[in-house]
């Protein structure tokens, strides 16, 4: 085929493969695929096949990998497209040079095969200068058909420049060397699609005013009404933070006694989506002030204020645990997510990191909420309590493992853990909104609520929600003989 030619696709289920001449010093070529919608827009991170994230939610997209034969390589994405979303309408077919440009490549060709007969449907040999990353072909709807274009449209600024004509924003931030007096920097930041969120407005000078959800910085009377616990390690904290934490265990306090469970203690664990679109809620300090609400509900029902904590997107990893007394430098080092470009390969340890901390590149971009859900429910089997286990797990959808989750919570019935899940946005929360009225289970051991902007939401609200269900879990797990 030649430069902008098209046909029309009859197989049902294609593969686009990539090959080049193998040669010393050239490149590393690497195929990719972006899934689009009628506005040519990816929708969220998922709509992105890569050899980081080989697998569309749908199952429509693989991104096969590389094999050699005979002094050439191939790389091979299959799309099935029977199986496309029907909100899919274009599957842009990439290709990117790491190391190099495609001027250094010979005999770059896109073949288009037949899954099942093996068929050659079309062939597009390309020609390059410095480019670093090109469009090599598209597969579209027109007119309820498929077709496959010859696009062949390079880009000097890498995979990276591509992405951004499809919606996928980049962040740009030249890395600072750590210092003693803040924060480590970021390694290249994230790449990050748009957020399921409204945009937000321009960032403008810091107000003295605190956000509507914040208590006044002023502490409560002696011996709250409500029985508030006197936390350890609560003295070290900032005076402003541990009047801020004093009012909030008050207002945990109100709701506990709202549900009937004064005096109730459990053990809080906290889960955090890090996936790619929660970016924005990270850079706007949203997730950290979110920590610092949740380190409240520890304080009032954990005898020892402290939380076990974990983060989540394409892997799950444990992070430090949360004592009381540490939070600010808590929140510093382990309130995080993404550092990695989304299309470096290099997995070796970031640059600056601090004891601790978990370097997020390996973490991902995608949603695997099941992946954080089993490590927890190992950790509280290998780690028995007295008192029962109260998980508050915050994500912003995209949820699409449903399977996998629904298998994880069921057997996590006859366990002492209650699961609140928290939603941050208008997003697909899939099994997780919908688990209270599956059947089939002894209790009702997950709750869900969602909420457009949790930094509006005022603390007493937040809370009440928070704990409405798990008072009656305790009592029914009790009856059930769970507890």
């Amino acid at each position: 085929m030649s430069k902008g030619a098209n046909l029309p696709v009859d197989a049902p289920d294609v593969q686009v493969e990539l090959s080049w001449a193998e040669g010393a010093g050239g490149p590393d070529i690497d195929a990719s695929a972006l899934l689009l919608a009628q506005d040519g827009r990816v929708r969220d991170d998922t709509d992105f096949v890569f050899y980081n994230q080989p697998l569309h939610a749908s199952g429509a997209v693989r991104h096969l990998g590389k094999r050699r034969d005979a002094g050439t390589m191939t790389d091979t994405v299959r799309v099935d497209l029977r199986s496309l979303e029907s909100a899919i309408t274009r599957v842009v077919l990439c290709a990117s040079a790491d190391g190099g440009t495609f001027g250094q490549v010979r005999g770059l060709t896109l073949r288009l095969l037949g899954t099942g007969s093996g068929s050659e449907l079309a062939r597009f040999e390309m020609q390059a200068g410095t480019e670093t990353a090109f469009i090599a072909g598209e597969l579209y709807l027109r007119e309820g058909r498929w077709k496959f274009r010859a696009v062949g449209q390079g880009y000097a600024s890498g995979l990276a420049g591509v992405a951004t004509d499809f919606g996928i924003t980049v962040d740009e931030e030249p890395e600072r060397a750590p210092t003693s007096a803040g924060p480590a920097p970021l390694a290249p930041p994230p790449l990050t699609p748009p957020s399921p969120l409204a945009p937000p407005p321009p960032l403008a000078a810091p107000s003295p005013v605190a956000p509507p959800h914040a208590p006044p910085p002023v502490a409560p009377a002696s011996g709250g009404v409500s029985g508030a616990r006197l936390s350890k390690e609560e003295e070290r904290l900032p005076v402003d933070m541990r009047k801020r934490l004093s009012l909030r265990k008050e207002q945990v306090a109100v709701s506990l006694r709202k549900h009937g469970a004064v005096g109730v203690s459990a053990r809080v664990v906290l889960v955090l989506d890090a996936s790619g679109s929660m970016s924005f809620l990270y850079s706007r300090g949203v997730v950290a002030d979110v920590v610092e609400r949740m380190a409240a509900v520890a304080a009032q029902l954990d005898d020892d204020g402290e939380m076990q904590a974990w983060t989540f997107a394409s892997e799950a990893a444990r992070l430090p645990d949360l004592r009381l007394g540490e939070l600010p430098e808590w929140l510093r080092l382990h309130v995080r997510v993404g550092e990695m470009s989304l299309f470096r390969r290099s997995k070796k340890p970031r640059r600056g990191m601090e004891p601790g901390q978990i370097d997020m590149r390996t973490i991902g971009i995608q949603n695997e909420e099941q992946k954080a859900i089993a490590q927890v429910r190992s950790y509280v089997r290998e780690n028995p309590a007295a008192a029962p286990t109260l998980v508050l797990f915050f994500s912003d959808g995209g949820v699409h493992r449903d399977a996998a989750i629904e298998r994880e919570l069921r057997a996590a019935v006859e366990e002492p853990i209650f699961w609140q899940f928290v939603g941050l946005g208008r997003s697909d929360y899939g099994v997780l909104e919908r688990f209270d009225t599956l059947p089939g289970r002894r209790v009702d051991n997950v709750g869900f609520f969602a909420v457009d902007d949790i930094s509006t939401v005022p603390d007493q609200e937040l809370y009440d929600r928070l704990l409405s269900e798990f008072p009656s879990w305790i009592k029914a797990a009790r009856h059930a003989g769970i507890l």
